[in-house]
């Protein structure tokens, strides 16, 4: 089950691609979170997601898929770590790719554009217009389980973090944290050579070793 990042959605070319990629591997279901493409509601960045994804995968498990593995990227790679720690076991295996660690990151400049853009009115006319993507006006209240408290709950669901070393949005200690937050528990950390950001910078390669370790961690 892919969960795309932030302004994506189902027909994007960058995750159809990842799902087609996948699809060599076993049964693939996509969605586009709230307030994303044609899906209703408004983004909330993260924090309802999660309900987003508890629904897809309740939908999987009704078609009767034995066994479901959320590959989240960006934005839906903090959605599927919490996901999967919030609902502990109804998930059988979890990939997060070029997540954040922690929430409010600002020390890059795309995250200062993002920043932008989910809280000035007009940043999220760009995003309403420009993106495809409606983003609730409100702030978080509260403030969801950050990526990096949510990890050490996954355990004992498999867990694989992948991080591109060329990330132009959140830098190597990110992918550190979160796999450090793991400790002992299972969590695998990959970091790709001149990899960038989520599915953009996810080539074939690298989706299909995700594919065989997902098989693989979900026996």
């Amino acid at each position: 089950m892919i969960a795309h990042g932030f302004t994506g959605d189902v027909d994007r070319p960058h995750v159809r691609r990842v799902a087609d990629v996948l699809r060599g591997h076993g049964a693939v279901l996509t969605f586009s979170f709230r307030g994303h493409g044609r899906s209703g509601g408004r983004s909330t960045v993260g924090d309802k997601e999660v309900l987003d994804l508890a629904a897809a995968v309740e939908h999987a498990r009704r078609l009767g898929h034995a066994r479901v593995v959320t590959v989240g990227f960006s934005m839906g790679g903090s959605v599927v770590l919490r996901h999967a720690a919030l609902r502990p076991g109804t998930v059988d295996a979890v990939v997060s790719v070029s997540a954040p660690a922690r929430w409010y990151y600002r020390g890059t400049a795309p995250m200062r554009r993002l920043h932008w853009l989910v809280t000035r009115p007009e940043g999220r006319l760009v995003g309403r217009y420009g993106l495809r993507t409606r983003i609730h006006h409100r702030d978080w209240d509260p403030v969801p389980l950050s990526p990096v408290r949510a990890v050490p709950r996954i355990a004992p669901t498999p867990l694989l973090i992948v991080h591109g070393d060329r990330d132009a949005y959140f830098p190597l200690d990110h992918p550190r944290m979160l796999a450090e937050a793991a400790g002992g528990h299972g969590g695998e950390l990959w970091i790709e050579a001149g990899m960038g950001h989520a599915e953009h910078a996810a080539d074939e390669a690298l989706v299909a070793r995700i594919a065989d370790w997902a098989v693989s961690a979900a026996g």
